[in-house]
């Protein structure tokens, strides 16, 4: 009897190239199309008609220029006539909303219009996913109006850098791609187990010890643990002039910077900095990846080396309100992140200076003292003139006063805090995660749990039941364990990113996951013309083999809802020649397959 081996490819539908219509992502509120076509050149003329835009025509023209295109730097900001190309950034008194903004294309060229330079912004980042990509082909834009506004105030997007280091460059890198796609929210995790980031000058022993580990490949957790007579050489950190620098440049893409300094847990290269802010005031060293907990698969978890501030010494609350004091004078936002997350407590149990002051304050138990400790830190942070926001464990034994929660084990924790009246930002790992496999584990490294691109599109950021004036918006976060370079941090991160960029921006009501991918199509085009490489999962097919009254049903499908699966039972790859699962399912009799 022959054996036959079952082949699968997914032939896309769509070809990249000039459109009838825009792909645009986030999905604006209002595009309406009109008839005729803006016969555009690589020439290109701004129309500068407010000053108070002048940064956002810089902006553009730098971005134009990347693409080869001609801008005529004698006339960017002052308007005349015209046979080029030209780009209108006007002001909009209408519109009411900072972010809000309106473009219209026509037979003068593009306008986008705004109140605010916020909205010329947004709308400048619309534009450039009009404008061909490409200025030595023909030109031809569609006429249209846009009128758009986002959802969501935050819409966040995390890098860990604690993990493995990026440089400046690489930051703004990744910096430029969340511009592109109107996110608003940088949230950098600069310190942790594995590094810390960030030159406090009161402290230069947290660099000077706290930014270098040993150097270790393979799986983390898995690693062999450092020994004290090896070379910490692998890391780096910002200097506080490289910190301005890089909130300077988000915030010429109007991306406000959240740092997070990340306490009580998650605190070993701080500890390996100044050992006696710990419990037990041991030398220890930072982090390169070997095992230093145990997990239980229920979330629960045992610390093998201790890895959090004591939280019973003065000294610990007036070391960190020195490095908050400096942090807060780096960053104008509104918020600083503490952390607060996965802090175990049993080497407080273990102290009598801790069991001695939970009884001399009235603390029950061990979250009632983390509660103690967070809320010190709130304290402290409102002092600075900023708002604390952690992730959602800081809701243990009671939330501290004006504190946000980021809430990252599921909705529960943000549920929980809108109900007393505080912000939230969603944030869970079932939709948001972004180191989380995309897609075929035979194809990708395993780790952690399974996160597709649908799944992420299907994010709501608001719960039933929830009110939705204390949610400010949700976040993605994209933690470095195994995200070693840039290169592979954009692969792991978009398009996930862009799904969730739709998601923060635009209406619950309005999104459509159809639609999504057939815009889709063209932005990964615009990330394969730049050799950024990101993940294809969407479009591998998906293959199920069962057995069903002795038959193979084999189930093919894909995340891709606009493509053809061709397949062959003869060894030989699949063409568009090949035949179709039209159905999604073929039938074989058993033995037919191998």
């Amino acid at each position: 009897m022959n054996r036959f081996i079952l082949m699968v490819a997914l032939q896309l539908l769509c070809v990249l190239g000039v459109v009838s219509q825009y792909a645009i992502i986030p999905k604006p509120t209002q595009l309406t199309y009109g008839a005729g076509e803006l016969k555009a050149s690589k020439n290109v003329r701004i129309h500068l008609f407010e000053d108070q835009f002048k940064s956002e025509a810089q902006y553009l023209t730098q971005a134009l220029e990347s693409r080869a295109y001609v801008v005529d730097k004698n006339a960017v900001y002052k308007p005349r006539k015209h046979k080029e190309f030209v780009i209108s950034l006007k002001r909009n008194a209408l519109e009411k909303k900072d972010e809000a903004y309106e473009i219209q294309v026509n037979e003068d060229g593009i306008s986008i219009s705004a109140n605010k330079p916020v909205g010329i912004f947004r709308g400048i980042a619309t534009a450039l996913q009009m404008i061909p990509v490409n200025p030595k082909a023909v030109l031809k834009m569609p006429y249209c109006n846009i009128k758009d506004e986002p959802a969501f105030e935050w819409r966040g997007l995390m890098l860990d850098v604690s993990r493995h280091f990026y440089n400046v460059d690489d930051v703004k890198k990744f910096i430029d791609r969340m511009a592109l796609y109107k996110l608003s929210v940088f949230h950098w995790h600069l310190t942790d187990d594995e590094g810390w980031r960030i030159e406090i000058n009161a402290y230069p022993q947290l660099t000077a010890k706290g930014a270098w580990r040993v150097e270790r490949t393979g799986k983390f957790g898995t690693r062999p643990a450092p020994r004290p007579d090896e070379s910490t050489t692998y890391g780096g950190f910002y200097t506080q002039d490289q910190i301005r620098e890089v909130v300077r440049y988000a915030a010429e893409r109007h991306i406000t910077v959240v740092p997070e300094i990340d306490v009580p847990g998650h605190s070993m290269a701080l500890l390996t900095a100044i050992p006696e802010l710990s419990t037990k005031k041991e030398a220890k060293m930072v982090s390169c990846g070997f095992k230093f907990a145990e997990w239980y698969g229920d979330g629960s978890f045992k610390m093998l080396v201790e890895n959090m501030v004591n939280p019973s010494d003065e000294r610990v609350y007036q070391v960190l309100d020195t490095i908050f004091g400096e942090v807060a004078l780096l960053f104008p936002g509104k918020y600083i992140h503490a952390g607060g997350d996965e802090c175990y407590h049993g080497f407080w149990k273990e102290n009598q200076e801790c069991q001695q002051f939970m009884q001399k304050n009235g603390l029950k138990n061990e979250e009632e003292l983390q509660s103690y400790f967070m809320k010190r830190i709130n304290s402290i942070i409102q002092s600075k003139g900023k708002n604390m926001i952690g992730w959602d464990e800081i809701l243990y034994g009671g939330l501290a006063e004006g504190a946000a929660v980021m809430s990252w084990r599921g909705t529960k924790g943000g549920i929980e805090a809108a109900s007393k009246g505080h912000k939230v930002v969603m944030s869970p790992t079932t939709h948001a995660y972004l180191d989380y496999t995309q897609g075929d584990h035979g194809l990708e490294f395993p780790i952690y749990a399974n996160l597709t691109l649908k799944k992420s599109y299907e994010f709501e950021v608001v719960p039933a039941g929830v009110n939705n004036q204390f949610v400010l918006g949700g976040q993605g976060n994209l933690w470095t364990e195994h995200i070693p370079t840039l290169t592979h941090a954009f692969y792991m991160a978009y398009p996930r990113a862009m799904a969730l960029s739709e998601v923060f921006w635009t209406k619950q009501e309005d999104k459509n996951w159809v639609d999504f991918t057939s815009r889709l199509d063209a932005h990964i085009g615009l990330f394969e013309a730049e050799d950024i490489p990101i993940c294809k999962s969407l479009y591998d097919p998906i293959v199920e083999v069962s057995k069903k009254e002795g038959m193979h049903l084999i189930s093919i499908k894909t995340e891709y809802p606009e493509g053809e699966v061709h397949f062959t039972l003869d060894n030989t790859f699949p063409h568009s020649s090949s035949a179709i699962a039209t159905s999604g399912t073929i039938v074989l009799p058993e033995g037919e397959l191998s």
